[in-house]
């Protein structure tokens, strides 16, 4: 007799909202974090949207340890408010925009898996924020999905404006 093998629901699989790392590398680091966390949750305020910092954003159901936590992220067509984690599959949205405080430490991290990730994910722009301008020539470098690889924005456009403030109707 063989057993049949079934996959785990939703309900069985622990999808934590910690992962004991801190939130930030640095003071300057942690502080662009929040405030691009509360200028984007303020500018979207009253819209069908939610701006997250630092919490997971999973992307695989049923595979917990697939997951990364984008420093801020904001998602469009969903319910506003915060969440512990993010589940694509449940909220039926991937983020548009993706902001990374980046730093040495991150670098490698942020321009190769997480870019990699993000493209493949669907996420329409990709922002590096290097706010100690140890590594990112200007301290900024946004990425723009054409139509699903990421091309560096070099269109003159020095801030992250195109995606939040078009998807917005602004």
């Amino acid at each position: 007799m063989t057993a049949a093998l079934s996959q785990p629901t939703d309900l069985e699989v622990e999808y934590p909202s910690s992962d004991g790392e801190p939130v930030a590398e640095t003071f300057v680091h942690l502080y662009a974090l929040l405030v691009t966390l509360e200028v984007l949750r303020q500018y979207l305020d009253g819209q069908q949207a939610t701006v997250l910092a630092n919490q997971f954003l999973y992307y695989s159901q049923g595979m917990p340890k697939l997951r990364v936590a984008p420093d801020v992220m904001v998602i469009f067509n969903v319910a506003p408010g915060g969440r512990d984690h993010y589940k694509i599959w449940e909220e039926g949205q991937v983020p548009s925009v993706i902001f990374e405080m980046t730093s040495k430490g991150t670098q490698e991290h942020d321009q190769s898996f997480k870019k990699t990730l993000y493209e493949q994910l669907g996420v329409q722009e990709y922002w590096l924020f290097d706010p100690k301008g140890e590594w990112v020539e200007g301290q900024l470098q946004g990425y723009r999905l054409e139509p699903d690889l990421y091309y560096p924005i070099t269109d003159g456009r020095s801030a992250p404006s195109s995606c939040v403030w078009r998807l917005k109707g602004r």
